[in-house]
């Protein structure tokens, strides 16, 4: 059974453009366009992988990591930040939250599957 992963970015073409990536290495995608909706497709059902923006409206992703480390199906789940943002107090910010990897945009989608392929467990 393929693995799911969701991703969550108020960019439609974000989500787009890793959907493909992700789809085209025989993931399977589930989208969010921010933390509060991507809180909603957490439903009990399963997710291996978490790849959320840190900008967005409604809850940013740093909120969003927080929220889903609260929640008892989703404690473990790994969470990559996919953003814009570089700065060293914005990552540290990320992995506190619980954040396990951090990808910059603009991104190759060979590094972010490699970070996929490292955080999903068999």
């Amino acid at each position: 059974m393929a693995k799911s992963v969701l991703v969550v970015d108020d960019s439609s073409s974000v989500r787009q453009v890793v959907g493909i990536a992700l789809k085209s290495a025989g993931y399977d995608v589930i989208e969010a366009s921010d933390g509060r909706d991507a809180l909603g497709k957490l439903n009990g059902q399963k997710v291996h992988l978490i790849i959320s923006d840190v900008n967005m409206p409604n809850m940013d992703g740093i909120t969003f990591v927080k929220e889903v480390k609260k929640l008892p199906n989703y404690k473990f789940t790994p969470i990559i930040m996919l953003t814009t943002e570089s700065q060293e107090s914005k990552k540290l910010e990320g992995q506190a939250a619980g954040a396990r990897a951090w990808v910059v945009k603009p991104f190759q989608p060979a590094q972010m599957l490699a970070a996929v392929s490292k955080l999903i467990l068999p």
